[in-house]
């Protein structure tokens, strides 16, 4: 019995006290805009993304939020732009985000209602850097300036 206690302490331990890996998605259409929704939670814009599952790679989870959250296909991984890590950079909690660029195709359409109200393509210049959630501005900031951030 003791043994079993130890164990559950052990997964609620790693289950709390660990911060969660995200993933967030820039999604380069053909045209060279890129994908954004609007947040249910807050109403703001971001990246698509989200909690990649227990079982799966981060390659199957980018597709897989992709297409939740957009509606997009994924054609391609492109650059890993970041790894970022500040317990602050989600109100929900700490996590550790990678955020990767894709080159997506397809029709832009909200499969997620619980999540996404609305999903936008933008020119890269008029993106709202400065008004985004969470910290997707930087993310996205890092991405046009062309390096690999971790932060």
């Amino acid at each position: 019995m003791r043994q079993a206690w130890r164990y559950l302490q052990t997964a609620l331990g790693i289950i709390f006290r660990h911060p969660l890996t995200g993933t967030s998605i820039i999604p380069v259409l053909p045209d060279g805009k890129i994908a954004l929704i609007r947040r249910r939670d807050n109403g703001m814009l971001s990246l698509p993304g989200g909690m990649v599952n227990w079982g799966e790679d981060l390659p199957t989870s980018l597709k897989r939020e992709l297409k939740e959250e957009t509606g997009l296909d994924l054609l391609n991984l492109g650059r890993l732009v970041g790894v970022y890590s500040s317990p602050e950079r989600d109100p929900r909690f700490h996590s550790i985000c990678l955020v990767v660029e894709v080159r997506a195709s397809g029709a832009l359409k909200t499969l997620d209602k619980l999540e996404v109200l609305e999903v936008q393509a933008f020119e890269p210049t008029a993106i709202p850097l400065n008004n985004l959630s969470h910290d997707h501005g930087q993310q996205l900031k890092d991405y046009f300036s062309g390096g690999t951030t971790v932060a």
